[in-house]
């Protein structure tokens, strides 16, 4: 008897193998392992670099240096339906923000906000941080609203 692919067992199963599918160019149910990170934060995911290196463990061939569907979507299943990897509230954001205003101005300035998401935490890298800015600095004044920013990405 011929074997036959199983669909999705449900919604969450189906979003993870359309967002892996998006990076499996070869069509062959293996992406490299350099495009996890892109297709978990695809899902809403954000992952830190450890909590990266944390699914690489469990989910690389390592002979491969490729990733299967097989392993990642039973995986992703469980830190989504376990709620891991969830980005910041805004009410954490805002928090955030008012630790680099001790005025209450209700802005920062650029350069404190790239010194802060430069050096402290887990560190953005340049290209997210252009990528940031791009949204967060009011072109007219140079700095960030921050009440603005976080009402401009927070997402449904």
């Amino acid at each position: 008897m011929e074997e036959q692919d199983q669909g999705p067992a449900n919604d969450l199963e189906r979003r993870i193998i359309e967002a892996f599918e998006i990076f499996d160019h070869a069509q062959n149910k293996n992406i490299d392992v350099r495009e996890v990170g892109a297709v978990i934060r695809s899902l809403g995911c954000c992952p830190t670099e450890a909590q990266l290196q944390e699914v690489l463990m469990e989910v690389e061939d390592p002979d491969t240096g490729s990733v299967s569907l097989d392993k990642f979507l039973p995986y992703m299943v469980n830190v989504i339906t376990e709620y891991q990897m969830q980005p910041a509230s805004a009410e954490a954001l805002l928090k955030a923000f008012q630790v680099m205003d001790p005025e209450r101005k209700g802005f920062v300035s650029k350069e404190v906000l790239m010194r802060n998401m430069l050096e402290l935490g887990e560190p953005f890298s340049q290209d997210e941080l252009d990528e940031m800015l791009t949204v967060a600095v009011d072109p007219e004044t140079g700095t960030v609203p921050y009440e603005y920013y976080i009402n401009q990405i927070m997402v449904d």
